[in-house]
């Protein structure tokens, strides 16, 4: 995996635009009530995100129904659910790596305790192939991914170089990411 990815601007500023883009996707399509939807964007305090960017990722994007106050929060490439680490990070760190040193570095100059990264990692070996996502997805993937080896696996999956791979990877995450996240076992 590159981890040179959490270094690289340029990438990072293009995760905003597809976030902003995502937003607006959210607001043109309004509440189900019919209401009209209104900016109501929230603060958020990224971890593991230099310094050059952290303005750009210092609010999710969010709106509010003009008639029954529900909060829609837009799907996120930048965010992964309610962790406040970039969702780049929670992929680049859940993967082993090259070696466990090189994920164990990382780890520390990003101020993420082995804890954390151990429990992204169970969620990825737990949780994740329980989402209704997976289990909706999952049998687009053939020969399917090897369990034991995500995110690195499925990011395998997906064409093109190191940062196009991750755009794309990013996305099909997307559906975990917002008001409507689909996180629920499947069968229930």
């Amino acid at each position: 995996m590159c981890h040179v990815l959490l270094a690289n601007i340029k990438f990072l500023q293009q995760l905003v635009l597809i976030d902003q883009d995502l937003a607006e996707q959210t607001r043109f399509q309004g509440c189900p009530c019919g209401g009209a939807l209104h900016q109501a964007h929230f603060p958020r305090k990224p971890r593991s995100c230099p310094s050059e960017v952290r303005d750009d990722f210092a609010k999710r994007f969010s709106y509010c129904c003009s008639q029954c106050r529900r909060r829609m929060t837009a799907v996120s490439v930048r965010f992964l659910g309610r962790r406040v680490h970039l969702a780049l990070a929670v992929v680049l760190l859940s993967e082993r790596g090259p070696t466990p040193a090189v994920a164990m570095r990382l780890a520390q100059q990003l101020a993420v305790s082995p804890r954390t990264v151990a429990r992204w990692r169970q969620w990825w070996r737990d949780s994740f192939p329980v989402t209704a996502l997976w289990q909706t997805m999952c049998g687009r993937f053939m020969p399917p991914p090897d369990m034991t080896l995500l995110p690195g696996a499925l990011l395998a999956r997906f064409a093109g170089d190191g940062d196009a791979a991750m755009k794309r990877l990013l996305m099909f995450l997307t559906p975990l990411t917002g008001s409507a996240a689909i996180t629920l076992r499947a069968g229930r």
